[in-house]
């Protein structure tokens, strides 16, 4: 079951879960979350977002979102358990995944379990 999400409530509770993303990427790029990696959300300019990838202080990636390119974002339930973030725009009528992310649990999931259980998943937030 797919549901829309406003893009500004999905970066916001996406800033919070920055260890339970799996992957994130484009049409021509993806990067992998590992063990030694981090990411950081912060605002390049008043109208650029940035997403970094971060071994150590060294940048494995960066992305930049442009939300008002960003008409919602698609939540839907994925393989193995995962679950997709897609941000969304409408280029001549027709809609086209811009950006996603794939992340270990979906938004309700999040918010019904205990801190400790989550603790114990393996994915601290």
């Amino acid at each position: 079951m797919q549901q829309a999400i406003p893009f500004k409530e999905f970066w916001a509770w996406l800033a919070e879960h920055p260890n339970c993303i799996l992957r994130a990427g484009s049409t021509d790029s993806v990067v992998y979350d590992d063990d030694d990696y981090h990411w950081l959300f912060a605002e390049e300019d008043a109208h650029t977002l940035l997403i970094q990838v971060m071994r150590g202080k060294r940048p494995v990636a960066e992305f930049f979102v442009e939300p008002a390119h960003v008409s919602s974002v698609r939540v839907s339930a994925g393989e193995r358990g995962e679950f997709n973030f897609d941000l969304v725009t409408e280029i001549h009528g027709q809609v086209q995944v811009i950006f996603y992310f794939v992340l270990s649990h979906g938004l309700e999931e999040a918010a019904d379990k205990p801190d400790e259980e989550q603790r114990s998943s393996g994915r601290l937030h």
